[in-house]
């Protein structure tokens, strides 16, 4: 029985420190979180991955992003963007599991990833902090994230933040990016058109930049065109 001993605490010494690794990267993610109600952040972990992808190619690439004040975008490209991203954005906590169930029954159906059902709080976490691979250890942290930006900053925090990061086109970040590259004007001027189409863009961006004309988007516009009047926003 002797020999049983060294081992077994070295298995408890093993799992001790797991945990208190484990426990150290929640309190890094959770300070960041905390530091992201009165501090805009300038990048994202998909921006520099991104960037850095270009750069081996282009080394003088940059990226398009300024940041915009949630006050300074037109209500109805807010509206846009929730009926497009996150309908019930409103009513959940950060899970949307009548999406998830919605989205697993489509996929199943279709044999194929077809759909996901993040909410834009999900997709705000991965965006943020994490990278676009999927798996479980990743999706596990963008719950764990997903749960401190519900908890810390508020719907129209998370929503300003998401407007202001997400993806928009190959190097282009945020709304007010967006705005000027494809539409010429600040977000605060968006017709209910344009809004629609940005919103539009939003699961492929960087095809739809390339098609602006393709079937799929403007399939999708019309798609956002009859919900966003009714879309809730903070």
């Amino acid at each position: 029985m002797k020999p049983r001993r060294p081992f077994r605490r070295v298995i408890l010494l093993t799992l001790v420190s797991a945990l208190l690794l484990f426990a150290l990267v929640q309190a890094w993610f959770f300070v960041q979180v905390w530091h992201l109600r009165t501090h805009n952040p300038e990048t994202s972990a998909f921006m520099r991955e991104r960037l850095a992808l270009i750069r081996a190619v282009k080394p003088k690439a940059t990226l398009n992003m300024h940041w915009v004040n949630y006050a300074a975008i037109a209500p109805i490209a807010k509206r846009a963007v929730v009926a497009s991203e996150d309908d019930r954005f409103m009513d959940h906590h950060g899970f949307d599991w009548a999406g998830m169930h919605d989205a697993f029954e489509k996929n199943l159906a279709e044999g194929e990833f077809a759909a996901g059902g993040s909410t834009i709080s999900q997709q705000l976490a991965r965006n943020l902090f994490l990278s676009p691979s999927k798996n479980l250890l990743r999706k596990g942290e963008e719950a764990l994230i997903t749960v401190m930006l519900e908890a810390t900053l508020g719907k129209r925090r998370i929503l300003e933040l998401y407007l202001n990061m997400v993806e928009w086109g190959d190097l282009i970040y945020g709304i007010g990016a967006a705005s000027e590259v494809y539409f010429h004007k600040p977000p605060r001027a968006l017709t209910p058109h344009e809004a629609a189409f940005l919103a539009a863009m939003l699961p492929n961006p960087r095809f739809y930049q390339e098609n602006p004309a393709s079937p799929g988007l403007q399939k999708r516009i019309r798609a956002v065109e009859s919900r966003m009047n009714a879309s809730r926003i903070p």
